[in-house]
């Protein structure tokens, strides 16, 4: 199937288009968006994809020979802590969207428990007016309940009017079960996509990992997968009782998975995302007290690791995201002072390739991480339509490469994934028709 533009160029002769852009040649096009693998030829003009199909030729292109690598929609991530504003010394707005260009991410969606929290129209339209200067396009989530605090619920048509496209307390979830329903309720008639952090805080309370063998092994107190369940649980309900569409945050644990399974089994409007680390580690990788493998909700088991893989094959889970969350070495430094949190956004296709070869095949991974959180979050992203956005990855998935934190783009280094060898590597990202990386 070719798609492909018609306005000839006169005197170019038979077939020759009118071209001031850029030819991909010959990459394994995937665009799940539209059931497309083809081994092919992708044309942008402008910031638009214009054509693509098999023998494109059109003259006066900057042609780039893409021959043995995939061209793919960007990826999306819906799940992102740019701790800007308030803690830049970590990360900004504009060194997150180095390390999202650096790992294929064309578009992301930053979570709101940034200092102060993002619950005024005024601090999201800061963001996003800075955000035009970043090399992704950035979407934001703003808080459900003022100062998220979990009582008050913000004033959501005000900050959908400043340009939010989801709501979230996302760090804890909504303290008020009230609160819940009445956020849950305002946004879905604004179009706003509920984002749930689910946690049972009073389970969590001082704990540093999940609760286990390892744990029990190291003296370190544990968190138990009850504290994800529970929080899941509630959110359902809340969301099933008003019949109102909720999405499920970092799903870590396999009691969660089956909630959700049920769930949707019966109808309720849920979606929910994993992130790379669980697919990929468990809470052995915490043996060596690094905190960098420390996050919330924490690294679970083996049994938990091949629960999520299962329910990303069988559409229980609906996208992947990284919940990148910077921190500095300092704040790393100490195991059982450590803030929560690791960074993923330059890892995340390779972590989440070595983690699902052989499972998924490449176009089901492409959409969990692109067509999906693009759908569910209503953005115009995920697809290499043309007329779409010129926002494409194009990588190789046969390469190996040695995680070095030195060597990655953004602020913080505190990957879990350091030392560790992936395969799949990000070669080059355009965004809106302009390459943004190049490895």
């Amino acid at each position: 199937m070719v798609y492909r533009r018609t306005d000839i160029t006169p005197g170019l002769g038979p077939g020759k288009e009118r071209c001031v852009g850029i030819l991909l040649k010959g990459p394994r096009v995937i665009d799940p968006s539209q059931g497309l693998d083809f081994i092919g030829d992708l044309l942008i003009e402008g910031e638009r994809i214009a054509a693509l199909g098999e023998g494109l030729d059109p003259e006066g292109c900057e042609v780039v020979d893409c021959r043995g690598l995939i061209a793919a929609p960007g990826f999306v991530d819906m799940h992102v802590h740019l701790r800007d504003p308030g803690q830049t010394h970590k990360e900004d707005v504009y060194s997150a969207c180095r390390a999202a260009a650096a790992g294929g991410v064309t578009s992301l969606l930053a979570m709101p428990n940034t200092t102060p929290p993002m619950d005024s129209p005024e601090l999201v339209a800061d963001l996003l007016e800075r955000a035009g200067r970043a090399c992704a396009n950035v979407y934001t989530a703003a808080c459900v309940t003022k100062g998220m605090l979990g009582r008050e619920c913000t004033d959501m048509a005000a900050l959908k009017a400043a340009g939010a496209v989801a709501v979230s307390d996302d760090g804890k979830p909504v303290q008020s079960s009230l609160c819940l329903l009445e956020g849950l309720a305002k946004a879905e008639k604004l179009g706003l996509v509920f984002t749930a952090h689910c946690e049972d805080l009073d389970l969590a309370e001082g704990g540093l990992m999940n609760l286990g063998p390892v744990s029990e092994r190291l003296g370190v107190p544990g968190i138990p997968p009850a504290a994800e369940d529970c929080g899941v649980a509630r959110e359902i309900a809340a969301a099933a009782s008003i019949g109102a569409p909720v999405h499920i945050c970092h799903v870590s644990t396999r009691g969660s998975v089956e909630l959700i399974r049920d769930a949707k089994r019966r109808g309720v409007r849920v979606t929910a995302e994993t992130c790379p680390h669980y697919l990929l580690l468990t809470d052995s990788a915490l043996e060596a007290r690094d905190a960098d493998c420390r996050m919330n909700p924490p690294l679970g088991s083996e049994e938990d690791r091949q629960a999520l893989i299962r329910a990303l094959s069988d559409g229980t889970l609906d996208a992947i995201s990284t919940d990148h969350a910077p921190h500095t070495p300092e704040e790393k430094a100490d195991f059982g002072k450590a803030p929560n949190g690791s960074i993923g956004m330059e890892t995340s296709f390779a972590a989440v390739w070595t983690a699902l070869r052989g499972k998924l095949e490449l176009r089901e991974v492409i959409a969990l991480m692109s067509n999906n959180p693009a759908r569910i979050l209503g953005i115009p992203a995920g697809t290499l339509k043309p007329g779409a956005r010129a926002d494409i990855v194009l990588f190789d998935p046969e390469e190996t490469w040695t995680v070095d934190p030195d060597k990655l783009h953004g602020r913080s280094k505190n990957t879990p994934f350091k030392g560790m060898e992936l395969t799949g590597r990000v070669r080059i990202t355009y965004l809106k028709g302009k390459k943004v990386f190049e490895l």
